[in-house]
């Protein structure tokens, strides 16, 4: 096993390309996130990955608005990524495409994680009825620890072929989750969770504020994108949503919809708003484990929406 970690780590690192020390921090960032998921409800139920890729809506139609407002391809590219409501997708991004616009993008894509819990539930409650809302999910199959350690293994494999600028985020995602699954790397899985996290998130937010001088924030396009990061945020919102009512149809309505607004990749806030949501109108709703699914594919989303866009205008 520890062989396999060792190369896995090293395609990683020779994924990592060159540039700004700013863009290292997100993929570390990342392994740690992966040290914290349970990729467990997404692999009892993989129709979940239909619900991260429909949370990605967002991202192109603040795309092609930003186009509309006068900014060029790449700096469309990193704030439309705004919505996929990850930060550190965001920064890497930006690092990469538009540096002169990464304290703005960080501001807006940061704020509009925290606020969630005030931007989610109003348009949860206009786009699905209270009979959808009181929909009760029957518990997810137990996921074998197999499962578990192949699953990153195949998802890196497979999205790094397909989209090679995938790969630091991918590669060090589902690294973070191979320290967890093993269970022979606990001080690394811990390491990753905690020590290296609080490091680095102090090293992004002093390096990231270091940018965010008056003659580069304090401006109308600094407007513009707060602007489009939240029609960006509500407009995945409404992708994930509608992919839970089409789930919701088609399964004759034993699916829940509103676990499709947990297809934005803010873990795991999101899944615990669908899950409080649910449980307004149904007393006995659990739907955290359920949303936990869509939520970590959009994590997986975000990277490959960002990757997709470098892809083009890298």
């Amino acid at each position: 096993m520890f062989w396999l970690l060792t190369v896995h780590c090293a395609s990683v690192c020779m994924a990592m390309p060159d540039g700004a020390v700013v863009s290292s921090f997100p993929p570390l960032i990342f392994m740690g996130v992966g040290a914290m998921t349970d990729f467990g409800p997404l692999i009892s139920n993989p129709k979940s990955l239909l619900l991260g890729a429909a949370a990605q809506l967002g991202v192109f139609v603040a795309f092609f608005g930003a186009i509309l407002l006068g900014f060029t391809g790449p700096q469309a590219a990193s704030i439309g990524i705004i919505g996929g409501a990850d930060g550190p997708t965001a920064i890497y991004l930006t690092t990469k495409l538009a540096p002169e616009l990464l304290g703005p993008i960080a501001i807006a894509a940061y704020s509009y994680m925290a606020l969630i819990p005030l931007i989610q539930p109003p348009i949860m409650k206009l786009m699905t009825t209270d009979k959808m809302r009181k929909v009760k999910m029957v518990q997810a199959r137990e996921v074998s620890k197999t499962e578990k350690i192949i699953f990153p293994i195949v998802v890196s494999t497979f999205v790094i072929l397909l989209l090679p600028s995938t790969a630091p985020l991918i590669g060090c995602l589902m690294l973070g989750n191979l320290f967890r699954e093993t269970g022979v790397t606990d001080r690394l899985s811990d390491t990753a969770q905690n020590a290296l996290m609080n490091i680095i998130t102090i090293f992004l937010a002093t390096s990231v504020g270091a940018t965010m001088g008056a003659e580069t924030f304090l401006n109308i396009r600094t407007i513009y994108i707060i602007f489009l990061g939240l029609v960006s945020f509500s407009i995945s919102t409404v992708g994930g949503l509608l992919g839970g009512i089409v789930m919701y149809k088609t399964s004759g309505g034993q699916i829940n919809p509103l676990i499709g607004s947990a297809g934005v990749s803010a873990v795991p806030m999101a899944a615990r708003v669908s899950q409080d949501v649910g449980r307004k109108y149904n007393k006995n709703n659990y739907l955290l484990m359920h949303a936990m699914g869509p939520n970590v594919a959009g994590v997986i989303g975000s990277a490959i929406a960002a990757g997709f866009l470098l892809s083009v205008f890298g």
